[in-house]
């Protein structure tokens, strides 16, 4: 039986006791509970405190600073207690700190259950950071004390690197958003969740690195616990790992997969041989920047792509030590509506985004063609019958002075020499002639010596509609 959201309401009366319990039943199987709470009387300087007690234990106490609080298995707004959410009669505390003599104060709880089997991806922000339709900069991988990040204490000691400065370093970068993926754990959301309202310029996204002895995968979006014991007798395998992370609602990525693995680095490369790639949302193409280990992870990408995958490119610094200032190299750059968890992971999953090597502030490149009749942009698909003549524009900004290359289906288009960019916002164009077959076109930019720039995802011709 699903679990039905319930309304509280209740009158209180002037010489009512300090604390009143209201008791409400919660089912078996929730994984979150989401409870507002308001009450009249304001304007008579009534002032109704709140708390929250399961069947076995206090769960939290916030007073009369928030009206609005989440409980959940993996973490809780601050004044709040995770942890598992037993079936049975919870009770609603309300503390009577002023109530007038002659007043009444009616007050409405209202509580959402959030099941162990929905899809919960709500994020740490109660609403979008920002709005408006424009690009949004972040990067996607790094790591904190809850694994191995890493920084220097103030006696100057090497130690577990808290969450606080991790943050305050994307801040520093400029980053519109970030997602902290700690290895295996889910226990950075709880922090996470504390510190996003002080944080109220750059969006916090749920996140963790499912890590295994065959390969590493970043999970985006869902906040609850799932199985990563891939090579465990008995565990899942990690088909079924993704599987369960496609169920929970994530965007799923593939991590710097064409590095090398081995004793100093179990499991860095991708060695998945019945790998599922219906399972998987992208491929971390720039993983650091290291250009000996990202070409390597642009061509296991274009592999999959040449396999009929149509999987997004991402980037993230892979940062275990804040202080040395990585974050952000590169950066993910992501065209959105809006500033949040799931505007950017919408957008990333329609590949509507590319990569900045240069952690600037204003590189981008996007894609779009047109056959004349019909129009599409990057990330998105495009038919094309033989001898349709499609135009080809990419909009760069910040490049002067560096060379636009294209590439189909992963390698220079012979027929389109590149293209020096005249200044720092340019449009350039091209045309190229379909012969009818399935491709994807992509573009790069380089500096004269070869060093990579920018990144786009490609436009697709001729394939099929995304599942």
């Amino acid at each position: 039986m699903l679990a039905q959201d319930l309304d509280l309401r209740g009158t209180i009366a002037h010489g009512t006791d300090g604390y009143v319990l209201v008791p409400f039943e919660v089912p078996a199987g929730v994984a979150r509970l989401d409870i507002s709470f308001s009450y009249t009387g304001h304007e008579d300087h009534t002032t109704l405190d709140l708390g929250l007690l399961d069947p076995v234990r206090f769960r939290g106490w916030s007073g009369g600073n928030k009206h609005a609080f989440s409980v959940g298995i993996a973490d809780a707004t601050p004044s709040y207690l995770p942890g598992p959410l037993p079936a049975g009669t919870w009770k609603l505390l309300i503390g009577v700190a002023y109530l007038g003599e002659g007043h009444t104060s009616n007050y409405t709880a209202h509580v959402h259950f959030v099941r162990t089997n929905d899809v919960d991806i709500t994020g740490f922000a109660a609403s979008p950071i920002a709005t408006g339709d424009r690009w949004y900069r972040g990067d996607l991988h790094m790591h904190t004390a809850h694994s191995d990040g890493a920084c220097t204490s103030q006696s100057g000691k090497m130690v577990p690197c808290p969450v606080f400065v991790t943050i305050e370093a994307a801040v520093k970068q400029k980053l519109d958003f970030i997602a902290i993926t700690d290895h295996n754990t889910i226990s950075h959301y709880d922090a996470e969740r504390e510190m996003q309202p002080y944080f109220d310029q750059i969006l916090l996204i749920p996140g963790r690195e499912v890590t295994t002895y065959s390969g590493h995968a970043n999970v985006f979006g869902p906040t609850g616990f799932i199985d990563f014991r891939s090579e465990a007798k008995g565990a899942p395998s990690i088909n079924q790992v993704l599987h369960a992370a496609q169920a929970a609602g994530a965007f799923v990525s593939i991590n710097h997969p064409g590095n090398p693995t081995g004793a100093t680095c179990i499991g860095c490369g991708w060695s998945v041989a019945d790998t599922d790639w219906n399972l998987v949302n992208g491929i971390e193409a720039i993983n650091g920047n290291d250009p000996k280990h990202y070409e390597a992870d642009i061509q296991f990408w274009d592999q999959q792509l040449a396999k009929g995958f149509r999987l997004v490119a991402i980037g993230g610094s892979d940062t275990h030590r804040p202080e040395r200032g990585t974050i952000g190299h590169p950066t993910t750059v992501v065209h959105a509506q809006e500033l949040s968890v799931h505007g950017v992971l919408d957008a990333i999953r329609a590949g509507h985004t590319c990569i900045d090597l240069t952690a600037s502030h204003d590189k981008v490149i996007d894609l779009h063609a047109s056959d004349g009749a019909v129009h599409t942009v990057m990330g998105e698909r495009l038919t094309a019958a033989r001898n349709d003549r499609v135009e080809l524009t990419a909009h760069i900004t910040g490049s002067s002075g560096s060379n636009l290359r294209w590439l189909l289906d992963g390698k220079v288009l012979s027929t389109l020499p590149p293209q020096s960019l005249p200044g720092d916002s340019a449009d350039e164009t091209a045309g190229w002639t379909s012969d009818g077959q399935r491709h994807w076109l992509r573009a790069e930019v380089r500096t004269a010596d070869g060093t990579l720039q920018l990144l786009s995802n490609p436009i697709f011709f001729n394939w099929p509609v995304k599942p």
